[in-house]
């Protein structure tokens, strides 16, 4: 729903009937990821994408439908269909759509959501998308220090409540399923948590050329960007377009401070770029000792790298807490330039997070996505 939340807001605002189409459950080859949506305007307009243009048309449709009956529908689209191939979605995957009416009266709480999505505070909605007929639709808004709607139940929004709270921490969507009176064990419900976390954070180390293509990429990568340097004649905003923020602090001191105040987490990924051990060597100390970071990634050549594990280890950094670094940063693509280096970097953080080796794609048999069927 990010993608098109201006749009159903100034709708809402308006109190015109909108039909929000969400992908809840992808399989396979899926060309995109649960959470993407697609809005059917009272104007009959389309907005969005749930498929990259595979299965619009009939999901179009099947808005219009929702709108006219006022019924929420869950519908799949794929390779299990007699019609798949007709309508479109000829790669191989799978998406399961939700399709709903949204209206003030439906949806009461959706301004607050979008407020917190601009001011990047972070909310979950579970929105109930298979289970008895009168549930369909229902939703729990949940925020770290408080919830609004609910199912009807205690024990069904206790669970969900507590089961959004971690995906969010996570900042990943996710099906749900429960029995009918919220047994965790138990099937008939089905639920769908949407997470708006604020996006994650990248803090990339050394005001140098290679660190402005880094930081270019990771805005691309949705990543919130840091620049931070010990040199003010190089750490500025004209140098770096691509960061959100550039800090002139020593990195060591601007990491610890920032972890001390419960701004680095599991989706944090660190790239040291400054080769130069007076800076990475106390930064990584700290780095390599935090006990939550998504990613630890230096810099340097292979000489580089041998000097940095010998000053690490005078230090006491145990190989334990060494092996959580990715030296030299990057996947081997034979990058040679600033911006071949970014893409480099990028790579092998996207095959971190799903956990993939890197590969070619052409030289591997079987599904393309990992866990896919």
């Amino acid at each position: 729903m990010r993608d098109v939340i201006d749009r159903l807001e100034g709708w809402w605002k308006n109190d015109q009937p909108v039909a929000l189409a969400t992908v809840v459950g992808t399989w396979r080859s899926s060309p995109r990821q649960a959470g993407a949506s697609m809005l059917v305007g009272p104007g009959g307009e389309a907005v969005g994408s749930v498929s990259g243009g595979c299965v619009e048309g009939a999901v179009y449709e099947l808005g219009e439908q929702v709108l006219a009956e006022d019924r929420p529908v869950l519908q799949r689209y794929g390779v299990s269909d007699d019609d798949a191939f007709s309508i479109g979605l000829t790669c191989g995957g799978i998406l399961d759509v939700f399709v709903e009416k949204v209206t003030p009266q439906s949806y009461e709480q959706f301004g607050r959501i979008a407020d917190a999505v601009r001011d990047e505070d972070p909310v979950a909605v579970a929105t109930i998308v298979t289970g008895p007929a009168e549930r369909l639709g229902r939703r729990l808004v949940v925020w770290p220090d408080r919830t609004e709607g609910g199912f009807g139940s205690d024990r069904i929004d206790d669970a969900v409540r507590d089961d959004a709270r971690g995906l969010l921490d996570a900042g990943r969507n996710s099906l749900l399923t429960y029995g009918v009176n919220g047994e965790r064990r138990g099937e008939g419900l089905t639920v769908f948590v949407e997470s708006f976390a604020p996006p994650p954070r990248m803090i990339v180390f050394g005001a140098i050329d290679f660190a402005a293509a880094v930081a270019k990429m990771g805005s691309f990568l949705g990543f919130r960007v840091t620049v931070c340097d010990a040199r003010p004649v190089f750490a500025t905003a004209t140098r770096f377009p691509g960061a959100n923020e550039v800090v002139v602090e020593w990195p060591h001191r601007y990491l610890q401070a920032e972890a001390d105040a419960g701004r680095i987490d599991g989706r944090t990924a660190l790239c040291v770029l400054t080769h130069d051990p007076k800076f990475d060597v106390p930064l990584l100390e700290v780095a390599l000792r935090l006990p939550e970071v998504g990613y630890i990634g230096a810099m340097g050549s292979r000489r580089t790298h041998d000097d940095r594990l010998a000053r690490l280890k005078e230090q006491g950094v145990t190989d334990t807490e060494l092996a959580r670094m990715s030296s030299p940063i990057g996947l081997d693509l034979g990058a040679r330039t600033p911006e071949e280096t970014a893409v480099s970097i990028a790579a092998e953080l996207i095959a971190q997070h799903w956990g993939a080796a890197g590969s070619r794609l052409a030289e591997r048999d079987g599904p393309i996505h990992a866990g896919s069927l």
